[in-house]
């Protein structure tokens, strides 16, 4: 693709979500979700092959949809209210339309078929963006209104997320849907906290980022899409074999690894608001998860499948001083919990 092209589209991309966070405007809010979602369409059909137009196609369609749903009800409630902010006075069903289109664009179950489909048909670093950057204006929309949302709706929709993003990676070989379905996983724990305490779904996002972008930049260093490509790295890659464990291990919230800083400062939180329940559900639910990242774990790094060398060890030399932020990200994804006493501060 022309360097000015890319350039302009990368632009738009970072943009629009900064348009939503920095807005109390609703009209200007939906202006930055769609110049993120239009500006990412060319990176996801840049591949000539059938998959990702599909995926391209499916991403549009579902999104288009999303976004027409929000704008009608910033319409209606400007025609209600006089005001392009949700009030207080605002209609109830106005308020759920919103939460209902902001899942559809996180992908939030039972509105997620479309992001394990999509994730898996277009090249790592753009499924990259899509799990982490995409997800940043939907949620500091969702942040804005919280205090409008529904508790309920908002509880039901957390914890079908969480049973989707365990129940849905179990079975799956690619890696691209298993970071798709860990991906819908960690937003039903955000929309648990979200009525509750925003603040620990930021906390929750920020710790989910760090802990996916070394998992990619680990997978994309040898293109490794299926569980057997990773198993074949234990004589030519073991370094990064033992760190994309030690982040698998973090994803599923194990302690004493960074991911089970956010999980256990969710469930103390809704425990203080008497969601004795919907805390019990989601930590059940976490262990389904992390049973399936152990056993991700189990068969790329505890067993040594066949390979087509003899030699035990291959050399592999790896430009450090360009992928200093991979040992760098993989640290703070994993060591992070003991500054917990600091950030609770």
């Amino acid at each position: 693709m022309n360097p000015i092209t890319l350039i302009i589209i990368y632009t738009t991309i970072f943009m629009g979500p900064m348009i939503t966070m920095l807005s109390s405007n609703l009209l200007l809010m939906w202006v930055g979700l769609e110049m993120s979602l239009l500006a990412i369409i060319p990176l996801l059909i840049n591949k000539k092959n059938p998959r990702s137009t599909e995926a391209a196609t499916k991403y549009f369609i579902t999104q288009a949809t999303a976004s027409m749903i929000i704008l009608l009800a910033i319409v209606l409630n400007y025609k209600q209210l006089g005001t392009w902010t949700f009030q207080q006075q605002t209609n109830n069903i106005l308020l759920n339309m919103t939460l209902i289109s902001l899942s559809i664009k996180l992908g939030l179950a039972p509105f997620h078929y479309w992001l394990p489909e999509v994730t898996q048909g277009i090249p790592m670093h753009t499924g990259l963006l899509l799990l982490t950057w995409q997800k940043i204006a939907p949620l500091s929309i969702l942040f804005q209104i919280y205090h409008l949302l529904n508790p309920t709706i908002t509880a039901i929709l957390a914890i079908t997320s969480i049973f989707m993003g365990a129940w849905g990676g179990l079975n799956q070989t690619q890696t691209r849907k298993i970071m798709a379905y860990s991906s819908i996983a960690h937003m039903g724990w955000m929309m648990a906290i979200l009525p509750y305490n925003p603040n620990l779904m930021l906390l929750n996002l920020i710790i989910y980022i760090i802990m996916t972008i070394p998992m990619f930049m680990a997978l994309m260093l040898n293109s490794s899409t299926t569980i057997n490509s990773i198993s074949l790295l234990w004589n030519k890659m073991p370094t990064i074999l033992t760190m994309t464990s030690l982040i698998l291990l973090s994803l599923g919230g194990l302690p004493p690894l960074t991911g089970f800083l956010p999980k256990w400062a969710i469930i103390s939180e809704l425990l203080k608001n008497n969601c004795s329940t919907l805390s019990t559900l989601m930590a059940m639910m976490a262990l389904l998860n992390l049973f399936f990242y152990t056993r991700l774990i189990y068969s790329t790094s505890l067993t040594m499948f066949p390979t087509n060398n003899n030699s035990k060890m291959i050399p592999y030399h790896m430009n450090y001083k360009h992928n200093l932020i991979l040992p760098t990200l993989t640290i703070i994804s994993t060591l992070t919990l003991p500054l917990s006493p600091q950030l609770m501060m």
